[in-house]
């Protein structure tokens, strides 16, 4: 059976740098960075002081008053976005067939805002106090079960928990189940809440995130040679995927194609990723070959670009070595230095920019880039949008554990 073609017709974004798609595309290509000093809680015996906070969002815009305080902000933004993703795409949810419409979406660390809640209720107050929705609020599939039953989609319900890799690799199987016929739709995304003093200082114990202090907006500096880690930001963004045959039947408009799909594993070490990047290249070659597009052919890369020291490096490794002497001419940009690093939601924001780049033809930059690395020598695109069409994007991402995930999208 011939594969069917997987294609986005509505997006929605809540983010560090716009809470809808106009904003979030207006500052990505202005350079407007939503990193800044956390306001949400005292970081004051914490080496880091920034991350990437999302402002003037108002759950009770898009929920409920009741419902949306039974729900973990990870699911209020998964929510929040997954409204705003099927109204962009027109559906009219009376003619979807609901057992063929499904839902997939990632996050990293999911209620741990609750987790976090919970625990001082149980130290302070005792057992008996804790609340009934601790639960439902906690888990991490909780954002795709709400969304499948704010939409009554019947089809597979789905949560990919896959660190940073998360959101990339809920894309790439909601495409395959277009592919081999099981869903017509697929709501699909990621999510994440994880700017609470608990994970805050976990990643700080890890000395992961960026100690930059005197320019918060800077503190994000991918494939630069003062890259000091990567800066913590919170949101979700969400894409309707549909099959091509079931888009053109409603006349729906058409944003890009997902055309490819790689995932696989390091299999090196928990934290760390493989020297030269081998499982990134594995990755991004089986999302190329399942496109059927050559290197060469890729015009435009979001890159993981976390702003970390192993990461960068890696990647662009990765890259000169899959890639060989095209690697020296393809655009490459990490959105991360504006946005910061949305952790399981970050290769749903990135698809969406990759969505939104194929369209516009616009490449958003890497910002702060002021001091070559030699270990990174490739064109990150510093500091300025540039015109350019783009017909083929490629979009990594990569997470603890090994996890990398990468997707390939056309011009439709």
């Amino acid at each position: 059976m011939e594969k069917k073609r997987a294609v986005i017709t509505g997006m929605g974004v809540v983010s560090p740098v716009g809470n809808n798609l106009e904003k979030f595309w207006d500052s990505l290509i202005g350079g407007q960075s939503g990193i800044d000093v956390v306001t949400r809680f005292d970081v004051g015996d914490m080496p880091t002081k920034v991350a990437a906070e999302i402002k003037d969002f108002e759950p009770t815009d898009w929920l409920d008053r009741k419902e949306s305080r039974h729900m973990d902000r990870f699911t209020q933004l998964a929510m929040a976005a997954a409204k705003m993703a099927v109204q962009d795409s027109g559906l009219n949810l009376e003619q979807v067939n609901k057992e063929r419409a499904s839902c997939i979406v990632g996050t990293g660390v999911g209620g741990v805002a609750t987790l976090e809640q919970q625990k001082e209720v149980l130290m302070n107050k005792g057992p008996g106090r804790i609340s009934p929705f601790f639960v439902p609020m906690l888990i991490s599939n909780m954002a795709a079960g709400h969304i499948s039953i704010e939409f009554g989609f019947q089809g597979s319900s789905l949560s990919v928990v896959t660190a940073c890799a998360s959101a990339t690799n809920a894309i790439g199987e909601a495409m395959r189940l277009i592919e081999h016929g099981y869903a017509d739709v697929v709501v699909c995304g990621g999510t994440e809440a994880p700017i609470v003093p608990l994970a805050f200082a976990g990643f700080c114990a890890m000395k992961a995130m960026s100690t930059e202090k005197e320019n918060p907006k800077e503190a994000c500096r991918p494939f630069d040679a003062r890259r000091s880690g990567f800066v913590m930001g919170e949101g979700a963004g969400i894409l309707v995927l549909e099959s091509l045959e079931h888009a053109q039947k409603r006349q729906a408009r058409i944003y890009a194609e997902i055309s490819g799909y790689g995932s696989t594993c390091d299999a090196y070490h928990i934290t760390s990723p493989a020297p030269g990047g081998t499982g990134a290249i594995q990755s991004m070659k089986a999302a190329l070959a399942g496109a059927k597009v050559l290197p060469e052919e890729v015009d435009y890369i979001n890159a993981h670009g976390t702003g970390t020291q192993a990461n960068d490096s890696a990647e662009t490794a990765a890259i000169k070595a899959l890639f060989g002497e095209a690697a020296q001419k393809v655009a490459i940009s990490s959105t991360k230095s504006m946005t910061g690093h949305l952790l399981g939601a970050a290769g749903a924001i990135e698809a969406i920019a990759c969505a939104l780049t194929i369209k516009n033809g616009m490449i958003p930059p890497t910002m702060n880039y002021g001091e070559p690395d030699p270990d990174c020598d490739l064109d990150y695109v510093p500091n300025t949008a540039r015109k350019k069409e783009v017909h083929v994007a490629l979009s990594n991402t990569f997470g603890f554990g090994g996890h990398n995930a990468t997707i390939v999208l056309k011009r439709f």
